[in-house]
């Protein structure tokens, strides 16, 4: 192996290790915690959570074995089942975090109407819905035979082996990302502006209660009205900075992929 599979191969351990990690720290607090069963974010976060666990411990396993031996890690069938899987999994996963977003958008811009809008069966409507919706591409490409191990990737993914399919299968790669990618990132962008529409007004609000208290209080400590109006600029920026975070984790998370496909 070459220095740079080598450290190819240890990000992909690296990876894998604080994938495992992190979303079985999560399922534990699920599992653990009363208040998070009981709301109805929960189950995106629990559909969530099991996507990437069933991704961490099928395809990257298989993809740092491709990386090593250069080589298609088991035979055709395993190499199928794990394409599937990704094809279905990343898609379901942008798919849990654009519910997310909904969900965070019923409940900042309606929140009188919240728990009549967002009940567990519209949560489980809008799973089944990810779930149908992330198992047609794969089923399709399956039955296509665009399913098996590619070199490049070093991984069971989608891949087109007949040049008279060329075409058709860059239809098929426009408008699987189209639908996953590109759907899911217009509905965060779309929610998410939402959200931060709102917490800037409510930021406005405060802000204006806070400069009438600091002119009443004419005998404030300097230090103390200088705490108020920096607490202010941090209040503003912190709705931007979490929405910014979210959408960029998005963004790093799937863009690769999406990008080398």
């Amino acid at each position: 192996m070459s220095i740079w599979e080598l450290i190819l191969a240890f990000v992909v351990v690296v990876l894998m290790l604080v994938a495992l990690l992190a979303n079985v720290l999560v399922l534990l607090c699920f599992l653990y915690s009363a208040d998070i069963r009981k709301q109805v974010p929960g189950l995106f976060i629990l559909n969530l959570t099991f996507c990437n666990l069933l991704m961490a411990v099928s395809s990257m396993p298989l993809t740092l074995a491709g990386i090593i031996y250069k080589s298609q890690p088991g035979g055709d069938h395993i190499c199928h089942v794990v394409g599937f899987l990704e094809t279905f999994l990343t898609t379901n996963s942008m798919l849990s975090m654009a519910a997310l977003s909904i969900d965070r958008w019923i409940a900042v811009v309606f929140p009188l109407s919240y728990h009549s809008k967002m009940r567990y069966r519209d949560a489980a409507l809008i799973l089944s819905y990810t779930w149908l919706h992330s198992v047609s591409f794969p089923i399709v490409a399956a039955s296509l035979s665009w399913v098996g191990f590619h070199h490049l990737y070093a991984s069971c993914t989608l891949y087109n082996k007949r040049p008279e399919d060329r075409t058709q299968f860059m239809i098929f790669t426009g408008v699987f990302h189209a639908l996953s990618f590109l759907l899911s990132l217009i509905i965060l962008c779309f929610t998410y502006l939402k959200v931060l529409k709102v917490a800037r007004f409510h930021c406005k609000r405060i802000d204006v209660i806070t400069m009438q208290t600091l002119v009443l209080l004419v005998d404030i400590h300097p230090s103390v009205r200088e705490r108020c109006l920096e607490e202010q600029k941090r209040r503003r920026q912190r709705a931007t900075k979490k929405i910014s975070t979210f959408i960029g984790t998005f963004i790093l998370c799937f863009a690769p992929y999406v990008i080398t496909r």
